[in-house]
Parts: structure tokens; sequence; C-alpha cells
């Protein structure tokens, strides 16, 4: 659900700010006032196209902020994931885009960079944009196989075909890899024995490299080393005025005067322990000293050693422990190659047997579609009839695929089914039945998709009689709720079908939140939250601005829209009574 709304310095709005609410938001105004300019905001925030022009003059750039609320379905979960977006379990979306006149756009999504590849990833679990000039998700193949599952309540059906398929395709790589011919095994063979027996012969052990790196720095300074170590020993016990001597001395004479003062036995405590640290240390040294050894040729047997596990790790590394891997690796495969016939014959059955089951689940799915195919063209018909399209025909073709074997290359499969679906309308009698963005309007497609959407709820929905507004609040599921937004779909209709339009919407507002843009107060008056956009001069320049509307002010604006400019007591009375009633 979209909570806020933050537009700065984009077309005629320099700075707008809205707070939408659950269920029906509407947007009035006069034609001309910037309503679908906050519609064009949200749909960028989406990962539409900006326009050239789209900056407002004089500013150097838009920015366009909505925070969304999200339940984080798993598959946007799963989609944030592969993108490297951190969600909350459940929370917050803060989704931030800057258009520069330069061209460049930036997009943050929580505050952290991102792509508008990554938005537009996102963007159909946040919302959906219905209206004139917009690329419509109706128009996509599999949005409208997705939408055919949720009428047919298929979706878990649909993940299972979804995990069948990739399963058949992970048996058949698994096959293809163990049936190589027969020439190009054996040139493996050849290459994997002669990998392993070198890196064998040369017998590598973990970390090796770094310990031999440690003893041949030892041994190259083993002079300098030793003559250190010396040094330090001589200081510390057996040269003149040694460490050692000098402090047992000055013990000696403390402990002969501590016994006259008592506040200098801590100094002997601390002395005693100086010289039992000295002498631990010198006794150390000297047997540093024993066990150095500055053997010339360990030197050079360790350089020859680091030079063999050097090459090693050029050809099969770049570190040791992926020497090693590579050692695993390939025994493995060279196992594997050994019983290739009897790991090929099971990895058939695996994929025979999985070919089974995509089969019977995505048959299974296909007549569930097929089913709901009939039911969903039915009721698009009946609410199409209510909205002023009653001429229009809504077909939802099933495209013939030709069966693939189990060991075929399943070319007519896919991770969706078998099935290849099409929306296809006839917007007047007599006309062919044509793909929907090539006949529909904007107003036509926008009622379109609320007769589809308002299909899939009554599909959906319990049983019950017709609910309250409550009732249809609890029934909003807020895994699958997001933000619908229609834009002009009012065009060319009144009365009441434009009431009925509106019902419709109040009744889709119950599982989604919606915003819609109208100029007919017979779809106004249903609106949960009701903003009003106006353009005014302001400092010699024309801003857009918006702002809720209360009961009364509601009342003003439905009979503004009634009659215009002139309203009496009696088209106010009127605008009171469409609230009241849609109530």
């Amino acid at each position: 659900m979209l909570q806020q709304l933050h537009i700065e310095n984009y077309a005629l709005i320099d700075r707008l700010a809205l707070e939408f609410g659950p269920g029906l938001n509407l947007l009035t105004g006069e034609t001309g006032s910037g309503k679908s300019i906050v519609v064009d905001a949200l749909g960028l925030l989406l990962g539409g196209r900006p326009s050239p022009d789209a900056i407002r003059a004089g500013a150097e750039r838009a920015v366009l902020c909505g925070v969304f609320q999200t339940a984080t379905p798993r598959e946007l979960r799963r989609a944030a994931e592969e993108l490297g977006i951190e969600l909350q379990p459940a929370g917050e979306l803060l989704v931030k885009r800057e258009l520069h006149v330069s061209g460049r756009t930036r997009v943050f999504l929580n505050d952290r960079p991102a792509t508008v590849g990554a938005l537009r990833a996102l963007a159909p679990w946040l919302g959906d944009i219905h209206g004139q000039n917009e690329q419509q998700a109706l128009f996509l193949r599999a949005s409208q196989l997705e939408l055919l599952d949720h009428y047919a309540g298929a979706e878990d059906a649909a993940q299972q075909v979804t995990e069948a398929f990739d399963d058949w395709r992970r048996a058949g790589a698994r096959l293809a890899e163990l049936t190589r011919n027969e020439q190009e095994k054996l040139r493996l063979a050849d290459l994997w024995s002669f990998q392993k027996q070198e890196i064998e012969a040369a017998r590598p052990e973990p970390e090796e490299d770094q310990r031999l790196a440690e003893e041949k720095r030892v041994l190259a300074n083993s002079t300098r080393i030793q003559a250190a170590v010396q040094a330090a020993y001589q200081q510390l016990y057996e040269g003149p005025g040694a460490a050692g001597g000098a402090v047992a001395a000055a013990l000696r004479a403390l402990e002969e005067v501590a016994r006259f003062d008592a506040r200098l036995q801590p100094l002997c405590d601390s002395l005693r322990g100086a010289r039992i640290a000295i002498e631990d240390a010198s006794l150390s040294l000297r047997d540093y000293l024993e066990r150095l050894d500055a053997n010339p040729q360990r030197l050079e047997q360790v350089e020859d050693r680091l030079a063999a596990l050097d090459r090693l790790k050029r050809k099969y590394g770049p570190s040791l422990a992926d020497v090693l891997a590579h050692l695993e690796r390939v025994s493995r495969q060279l196992e594997e190659l050994e019983s290739s016939d009897e790991l090929a014959r099971q990895a058939q059955q695996h994929m025979e047997a999985a070919a089974t089951r995509y089969r019977e689940l995505a048959g299974e799915l296909s007549g569930r579609r097929k089913t709901a195919a009939a039911r969903l063209e039915k009721a698009v018909a009946r609410i199409l009839g209510e909205l002023a399209m009653e001429n229009t025909r809504l077909s939802i073709q099933f495209a013939p695929l030709e069966e693939t074997p189990a060991g075929g290359d399943g070319a007519s499969w896919s991770a969706t089914g078998i099935d290849r679906t099409e929306f296809l309308i006839s917007p007047n009698p007599g006309e062919p039945l044509r793909p929907v963005d090539q006949v529909a309007s904007g107003g036509e497609l926008s009622r379109l998709m609320l007769a589809l959407k308002t299909a899939v709820e009554e599909q959906r929905a319990p049983e019950s009689g017709a609910p309250g507004r409550q009732s249809r609040r609890a029934g909003a599921d807020p895994e699958t709720a997001r933000t619908l937004v229609f834009d002009e779909i009012d065009a060319g209709i009144g009365g009441r079908v434009a009431e009925t339009v509106g019902r419709k919407l109040k009744a889709l507002a119950g599982a989604h939140q919606v915003l819609c843009v109208t100029h007919l107060p017979q779809i106004a008056s249903f609106a949960d939250q009701h903003f009003y956009v106006e353009k005014m001069e302001q400092e010699g320049r024309t801003v857009t601005r918006a702002r809720r509307l209360e009961d009364n002010e509601r009342a003003a604006e439905l009979a503004r829209m009634l009659s215009g400019a002139r309203i009496t007591d009696t088209v106010l009375k009127h605008a009171r009574d469409m609230l009241r009633a849609a109530k």
C-alpha cells in the first residue's frame, strides 16, 4: 500500500506531499489542474520512463519519493534478495527516484542505490497503473496467465509446475553431461588423469605453502636473526652488566633494608618478578639459538618446493586450497566416468520420472485454467455490460502445443506450464478478436482491467451477502494487496454506469488500495479518501496543489462536479445525498 507520495520540481509541481490511506483514494479537480501529473509521478516510482521535459523549468532535478507498506510475500523477498536489496519482514519500503536535467536518473530503495531495472523488477508487487499512455501489464502474456491462475485459485498448482519443470531441466542437464560422445569422454578422461597424477605426484598439503614461506623468510635471514638473538641473550644474561645480574643485585640490596621499612616490600616483589621474567626470556633465547638452522641446503630445498607449489597454483589455483579442491573434483569426475553408464541410466530414469510428473501437473493446471477461462469470460462480459461496454467481448485463447517426449528438448514446455494464452477482445459486434493493446483505448482498457480485477476478487471472496465496508477491509490479503491506479476510467460514461463503476472500484478497494482520477461525482462519492487537485499562480508561476477534503468540503466538491461554478442549495443537497447513499 502506498502510504506517502512526495514530489519536488516535477512538471507543474514545485513541492507536494500526499498521505494516502487504505481503500479507495480519489483525485478530482478541474481539467488541466495536474491530477495526471500525480499519476505520472507514481508511474516513475514504479519504473516508468521519464519524459525529457518532466523537470520543472528552472530546477536542476526532480525528486520523487514513495513510502510503501508491504507484507513482503515470498516472491517479493526472493526478487529483492536476487537484486541485493534488504527488505524488512513486514514494514516500509522507501522508493526514491531523482531525475536530472542532464538526463541522468538515480534510484534508491530503502536509501540504498539501485538501478531502474531493479525498480521495475519489484514494481509488480507494489502496484499497477491502468490508464492512457501507460504500458499495461495486461498486454503481457505472463501477466495474463498470472491473472488467470489467480482467478482459478491455482497459484499453488502453478508453483508445483514450476518446481517440476526445474527438476526436469536439471535432470536433463545431468543426463547430457553423463552421455557425452565417447571421443569427448576419452579426451576428458586423459585430461583429468594427467591433472590428477600431476597434483598427486607433488603431494601438496593444506597451507603447506604458507608454512614454507615462513620458513624461507627465517632461513634467508638466519645470520641476522642469530646475531640479534645472541646480542639480546648477552644483554639479558651472560654479558658484562647483563640485565639479569643487575636486577638480582638490586633485589639483594633492597631485601637487606626492606625489613626496616615495609613500604619497600612491593618493590622487592616487582624486582623478583622482573628477575624471573628475564631468566625465562634468556632461557627461551638460548633454546631458540640451539634450534636455529642456518643450513643453505635446506633453504634451497624450500625454494624448490615453493616453486613446485606455485606451478600448481598457476594451473589450478589461485590458492593451494583451490589446487586440492581441483584434485578432489577431477577424482570424482573420473570415478563418474568409470561408472557413467550406470549413472546415465539412473539420470535417464530420473528425467523420465520428472517429465511424467511435469506432464501430470501441467496437464491438470491447464485443465483448471481452461475451465476458469470460460467462467472468467462470462464474468467479465457481465461486468463490462454494467460499465457501458456491453458490446465488448473478451476471449481467452489457448495456443495448441505439440507433445514433447520425455527425452526430447522440451521446446513447448516452460516454467509456467504447457499453455500459451492470449487475451483478445472485440469492442463491437462483427469485429474480429484482436490483442487488447491493438484495440482498447485508454478508458476502455481501464474499465477492462477493472472488470478483470473485480471478477477475480468476486471469485476469491467468501460467498456472503453484500459485504459492508468493514468486512471488505477484513478480506484484504496483505500478501497480495497492492496499489492499483486507474486514470481516465470514466472516459465516455456517465449517469448510472458511472455509479456502477464507483461501486466496482469500492468493492475492489476491499482487497487492494485503489487510486483513481475521475471527473464524475458518481464515482467520487464512494471515496474513502478524497483529494482535490488545483492549479494556481504563486509568485508569478503556475503551481499544482493538492489537499485532502473533509466531509463538508467533499459535498462542495461534488456539487462543483455536478453543476460547475454555480452551486445552488439544490445541487449541494444532491451532493450530500450522494455521499450518504454511497456510505
